[in-house]
């Protein structure tokens, strides 16, 4: 096994997503303006490419389809480990769903070269559709298995592979070439040291626009995109409050009550 190519997607920071604006017109997201992080289960899909090449030696390449100002991401990605990373970033990308995603990205692998594995996160937190994975799967023609709650390497080579499903489990031996979705359940991501980071600071970051893939723009971004966003809702989550009051035996009386009515203990 030579290649693991990790899809990488650089999210709007959770913690910042009542920022969020949608564009009155091309009806995208506005995310200028706000941090960048690495989508949580790519993270896992990234630890699952570098356990096997620490097992076999497997050159792990990073692809990721977002603006220029998302590079610190991928920077993160590689302080964990991965060996080379490759930015998707044009205009006419802007306005993207799923499929025309998928579109690029595969785009963006053939131009890499010959691979082994695909690996991706089960979903993004952002869009959370988990469509990108067997689309992109289908645009390179290779089968994919979603949902992998464990991967192990088999001595002889391949893959077996632990499924989630509705149900419960099902158990799979795969063969390369394959594209594998995770989720938070199948590893834990390596922790990254500060000297890690400083190392990937010098690390350079292949950027391609649409003149390097070469794909028909009327295929790609939201002129090809065949679903668009209606609108955007921020939802509040607001507690209703319960106050307690009298004496301290009282309240303490009055909370263990409550403590006992909800189930808490």
């Amino acid at each position: 096994m030579e290649r693991v190519i990790v899809c990488i997607k650089p999210i709007p920071d959770p913690k910042e997503w009542h920022l969020l604006r949608m564009d009155p017109v091309t009806k995208t997201l506005i995310r200028e303006g706000i941090p960048s992080v690495i989508n949580p289960l790519d993270k896992h899909a990234l630890e699952a490419a570098l356990e096997i090449k620490d097992t076999l030696g497997a050159e792990v390449v990073l692809l990721s389809m977002a603006p220029p100002f998302t590079k610190p991401v991928l920077r993160e990605a590689l302080a964990m480990g991965a060996d080379r990373a490759f930015l998707l970033s044009d205009r006419v990308f802007a306005g993207s769903d799923s499929l025309t995603t998928a579109r690029i990205l595969a785009a963006g692998i053939r131009k890499i070269g010959e691979f082994d594995l695909v690996f991706c996160g089960n979903f993004t937190l952002d869009g959370s559709t988990a469509q990108v994975p067997s689309q992109l799967a289908e645009c390179l023609s290779i089968p994919n298995v979603m949902h992998i709650n464990k991967m192990e390497l088999k001595k002889e080579g391949g893959l077996f592979l632990t499924q989630q499903i509705e149900s419960g489990y099902v158990y799979l031996e795969a063969e390369t070439p394959i594209l594998l979705s995770f989720t938070k359940k199948a590893n834990k991501p390596r922790f990254i040291s500060f000297l890690e980071m400083l190392e990937a600071e010098k690390r350079d970051i292949s950027v391609w626009n649409n003149s390097d893939l070469g794909l028909d723009e009327s295929s790609i971004g939201l002129a090809g995109a065949p679903t668009k966003m209606a609108d955007l809702l921020l939802c509040q989550k607001k507690r209703a409050g319960i106050r307690i009051e009298g004496s301290p035996e009282e309240i303490a009386q009055g909370l263990a009550e409550r403590i006992y009515q909800w189930g808490i203990l």
